[in-house]
C-alpha cells in the first residue's frame, strides 16, 4: 500500500529535523535517565529506557481510527478522547523500562499485575544483601476495623516501639542466620536457593520492570490510590512524576479521567438523576447495598 500524502510529509517533518539518536525523545524522560530516585528507606525507582512519547499515541490513533479522529484538531484533544472513550491500543505504543529496588512482601503485590516483562535479582545465585525495610513510625499502624486488607489508627508508645523491636531483631536474626548456612568457612555450605527461604518479605529484592503505557496507567490507578497499601503507593507516586515528564499530555488526561474521575453504576447514575430533579434519595430507597451507598456518598464528597 503506497504512503498517502499525509504519510509522506509527516516522515519528512520527521526526516528534517534529525535526533542524534535517530528516534523520537521526550524530553522531560531524558532528564530523568540515570537517576534513581529514592523510595523508602533503602529502595529507588530509576529509568532505564523508554520509547514513544505523546505524538506517538497520536501517530497510533490516526493510523487506527482514520477519519473518524479529524474531527479533533490537536494532539492533547486526541489524548483526551481516546482516554475518555476508554481506546486504549494507541497508550501501548509507549513503553518504559524501569530498575526497581523493592522489599519481596512490595514485589509479590506488584507482580499480581502481569501484563509487564519482568527479570529479578536471582537469590538462588547471588547473595542477597543485608537490607530490610523497617517502617519508620508513623507508618506502624493496627490493623482497620472496617477494613481487612489496610492500616486503622497508629500504634503510640511502648507497644509502638515494641513492634519496630521485633522487626529489626528478626530481620537481624535472620540475616545471621542465613550468612551462617551459606558459609564455606569449615562446612559445604547450604545451597543459596535454600538457604534463601528463611529470609524475612521485607528484605529487598530488585527487578528490570518493562511496561506499556496502557498497562502502566491500569497499574498506577490502582497502586497510586489514597486507599492502596502506602508500601507500594509511594512507588506509585513516585512513577507518576516520572510519567508526567514523559507524555505529559496523556499523564494530565489519566489524572483527570481515572485518578480524578470515578466508574458509576446504572444504579447510582439513576440516583444522581433523581437528586438533580430534586428528590430526596437515601440508602434505603436507592436500590444500594449499605457498602455500595458508603462509596457512593464517598465519591459524591
Amino acid at each position: 500500500m503506497p504512503l498517502s500524502p499525509e504519510q509522506e510529509a509527516e516522515i519528512a517533518d520527521l526526516r528534517s529535523r534529525p535526533l542524534p539518536t535517530l528516534r523520537a525523545t521526550a524530553p522531560g524522560m531524558e532528564d530523568h535517565l540515570y537517576t534513581a530516585y529514592p523510595v523508602l528507606d533503602h529502595g529507588f525507582v530509576r529509568v532505564v529506557d523508554y520509547m514513544g512519547d505523546d505524538s506517538a499515541i497520536c501517530q497510533a490513533a490516526r493510523v487506527s481510527y482514520g477519519t473518524g479522529t479529524k474531527s479533533v484538531s490537536n494532539d492533547e484533544g486526541l489524548i483526551r478522547y481516546l482516554m475518555r472513550h476508554w481506546h486504549s491500543t494507541p497508550f501501548e505504543m509507549c513503553e518504559i523500562k524501569l530498575h526497581v529496588k523493592l522489599p519481596v512482601f512490595v514485589a509479590r503485590q506488584w507482580i499480581r499485575h502481569r501484563t509487564a516483562n519482568v527479570n529479578e535479582y536471582s537469590a538462588r545465585y547471588s547473595i542477597l544483601d543485608r537490607e530490610f525495610y523497617i517502617p519508620a513510625p508513623e507508618q506502624v499502624a493496627a490493623q482497620s476495623v472496617v477494613n481487612n486488607q489496610g492500616r486503622g489508627d497508629l500504634l503510640e508508645g511502648a507497644e509502638a516501639a515494641r513492634v519496630l523491636e521485633i522487626l529489626k531483631a528478626d530481620s537481624a536474626r535472620s540475616y545471621d542466620n542465613y550468612q551462617a548456612m551459606i558459609s564455606q568457612d569449615g562446612q559445604q555450605g547450604l545451597a543459596r536457593e535454600l538457604a534463601r527461604m528463611n529470609l524475612p518479605t521485607n528484605i529487598y529484592t530488585q527487578w528490570y520492570w518493562k511496561v506499556d503505557l496502557h498497562n502502566l496507567f491500569h497499574f498506577l490507578r490502582l497502586r497510586a490510590d489514597a486507599h492502596a497499601q502506602y508500601e507500594i503507593r509511594v512507588y506509585a507516586e513516585e512513577i507518576c512524576k516520572l510519567v508526567a515528564d514523559w507524555v505529559p499530555f496523556a499523564y494530565r488526561a489519566f489524572e483527570d479521567y481515572r485518578l480524578g474521575g470515578a466508574t458509576l453504576s446504572g444504579t447510582a447514575l439513576d440516583c444522581i438523576r433523581r437528586m438533580v430533579k430534586g428528590e430526596d434519595v437515601t440508602q434505603e430507597t436507592s436500590g444500594m447495598s449499605k457498602g455500595e451507598w458508603r462509596e457512593f456518598m464517598g465519591v459524591l464528597g
